[in-house]
């Protein structure tokens, strides 16, 4: 498996959700679930259609991760988790299928069953899930977790617990979930939940847990080493119970994971190349186009693979705390959008290959249309129109510069808005409110953050557009631990943020850019937007009847976020770099997701 560019993924029509008609009526229990019609693959199907179930087992693979940990519980606030192990070392009651958006298969259930309006939904487990330590996984261990999750657990979990109205055995195997909120995905919410060991937790706080506890779970992999702040080692559980059924064929194929922490991204990349990892994800284009002539490439010891994928973009950039001055003024923000010459910066990482994030839904059927809101978006959009911003009904774009380093015209841009503000520039150069304060404010970036070069570089450049409009602007570089701390109490100005979109969103968005989340420590409302109208739209998409109610819901909730100028886009990738061992193998044929969260190691394989 080299290089992969030629490879295209599997779309099942253009999105699997626009192509069918209503809330699936199951009645009697299924094999899967999906938020419209019914799942793609039969009862019987033997493997999802984006493995290899012939993959061979066996082999090793090494991972890098710019930062460190303190805890080995992913599903609490407190402590920093190896990111991973909140996917590759839990199981939850269904799993997701990355080749069609809105569907689940059985897992830990064998079956589900929803009512025809989605008010309760009942799942049954599977008789032969085990957990690691061989014991059944049973109704008791199941309650237990989402009880736990749902009062002590991340904010993450919260939202959709105050939905479930009840939660009861319905026989040896069998829970219900009875909402009291109409919510048409929470039944598959409900089947995406990780699944824990309720006696393991007993006498002990699982809010505060961190080292001291090495979970026991159901999943492949179970942790078997560990060093605080370097490395944790996964092995897979010989007798992993789960190996045999339709869904997990042809994934979790290697025998050991193993993540290694480096302090700074540019030692991990040196580790990479001396043969310390034997996998790098690559995020700069320019980089993957340059300096991946080393050795090893050169040899066949290690190949490149790009995998493309037809996701949304989501939202990288700067994201700006609304929360006080200056931030909180819409016209200030769109100033520091003129301000930021993407097209330079784009043109100094990137050799100016990558497009610009267009939207948060940009890349995909659920991104908003250019010019003005038409026909089920314009409805969608109707009750707002008070509230909405400039761009929100009549059409909103990023602005084009001409790539120069001064940017003059989005400088005079700025500066206009800046003046209709009330800020000015003053004698000495330095912009002032009508006090006399001067426009200052801090970009604070994490030295263990993803993409931490990037990000510094990019506020550099972008501190010295701003500096020609007397602003002065502060880069601080705090470790990890400083930057989870000030972020989930929300005590920055600026920050580089980045939040992954997919192609189903749902109650997520609530703890995204709801207003609930917006006060709530250690929520992913980083800017603090408090908006009736993306709470009312994101309402719509999640009790949407239809497809085509959904999508609209979804495009008018893109241009109300985009329109509201809370982060400042720069770029995405439509094709995902890996750089990886020849012995790391993964199918040819690939989905829609492309390279998804942990699309490495899921279906990979190790062959000599």
């Amino acid at each position: 498996m080299g290089n992969a560019a030629r490879r295209r993924p599997v779309t099942i029509g253009a999105l699997v959700l626009l192509g069918l008609s209503t809330l699936s009526a199951n009645a009697e229990p299924q094999h899967g679930i999906a938020m419209y019609g019914d799942p793609a693959l039969p009862a019987d199907f033997e493997a999802l259609p984006y493995v290899n179930p012939e993959a061979p087992t066996g082999g090793r693979i090494v991972m890098g991760e710019v930062g460190t940990f303190d805890s080995l519980n992913p599903h609490i606030l407190k402590g920093t988790t190896p990111w991973a192990l909140r996917f590759l070392a839990y199981e939850s009651l269904m799993g997701r299928s990355y080749g069609e958006p809105f569907t689940l298969y059985g897992l830990l259930a064998e079956s589900v069953e929803t009512a025809e309006d989605r008010s309760w939904v009942e799942f049954t487990l599977r008789p032969e899930a085990r957990f690691s330590d061989g014991s059944p996984v049973t109704v008791e261990d199941v309650i237990w977790s989402f009880e736990t999750l749902g009062t002590e657990g991340h904010p993450r979990y919260l939202a959709a617990w105050d939905k479930v109205a009840s939660l009861e055995a319905t026989g040896e195997r069998s829970i219900r979930f009875t909402f009291n909120a109409p919510d048409a995905e929470l039944p598959l919410i409900m089947g995406m939940r990780p699944i824990l060991k309720k006696a393991q937790w007993a006498g002990r706080d699982f809010a505060q847990s961190g080292l001291t506890e090495i979970p026991i779970t159901t999943a492949p992999y179970v942790i078997s080493d560990f060093e605080p702040g370097r490395y944790v080692t996964l092995e897979k559980d010989p007798d992993y119970w789960g190996k045999d059924i339709p869904f997990m064929r042809g994934q979790a194929n290697l025998d050991e994971i193993r993540m290694e922490f480096y302090g700074d991204a540019s030692v991990m990349f040196e580790a990479f190349k001396s043969g310390a990892l034997t996998t790098f994800r690559e995020t700069s284009a320019e980089k993957w186009a340059t300096q991946y002539e080393f050795p090893s490439i050169r040899s066949g010891e290690i190949v490149k693979s790009e995998i493309p994928h037809e996701r949304p973009t989501g939202i990288t950039g700067f994201v700006m705390n609304t929360r006080e001055a200056p931030f909180d003024d819409w016209r200030v923000r769109e100033a520091m959008v003129q301000a930021f010459n993407y097209e330079f910066v784009n043109q100094v990482l990137n050799g100016g290959r990558l497009p610009r994030i267009a939207s948060y839904f940009s890349n995909s059927d659920l991104g908003m249309d250019e010019g003005p809101a038409e026909g089920r978006v314009a409805e969608y959009l109707a009750p707002y129109t008070e509230t909405l911003l400039p761009g929100a009904v009549e059409g909103y774009a990023l602005p084009v510069s001409d790539g120069s380093e001064r940017n003059r015209a989005g400088t005079r841009q700025a500066k206009a808005l800046l003046e209709e503000a009330g800020w000015h520039v003053g004698d000495d150069g330095v912009l002032r409110d009508a006090d006399g304060a001067p426009f200052a404010f801090e970009i604070l970036l994490s030295q263990g953050g993803f993409e931490p070069q990037t990000a510094q570089t990019t506020a550099d450049l972008f501190a010295a557009s701003l500096s020609r409009l007397g602003i002065d602007v502060t880069i601080t570089l705090v470790d990890a631990a400083q930057y989870k701390e000030r972020t989930d109490a929300f005590a920055f100005d600026m920050t580089w943020y980045m939040r992954a979109l997919s192609l189903s969103p749902g109650n997520e968005q609530y703890l995204y850019w709801g207003s609930e989340a917006a006060d709530e420590p250690g929520s992913l409302n980083w800017m603090g937007v408090k908006s009736e109208a993306i709470d009312g739209l994101v309402d719509e998409m999640v009790s949407a009847e239809g497809p085509e109610d959904f999508q609209a819901a979804t495009r008018a909730l893109d241009r109300v976020l985009t329109s509201g100028r809370y982060v400042i886009p720069v770029w995405y990738n439509p094709v995902s770099y890996l750089a990886h061992a020849a012995d790391l193998h993964y199918p040819e044929t690939l989905p829609i997701y492309g390279d998804w969260l942990t699309f490495q190691p899921d279906v990979w394989w190790y062959e000599e």
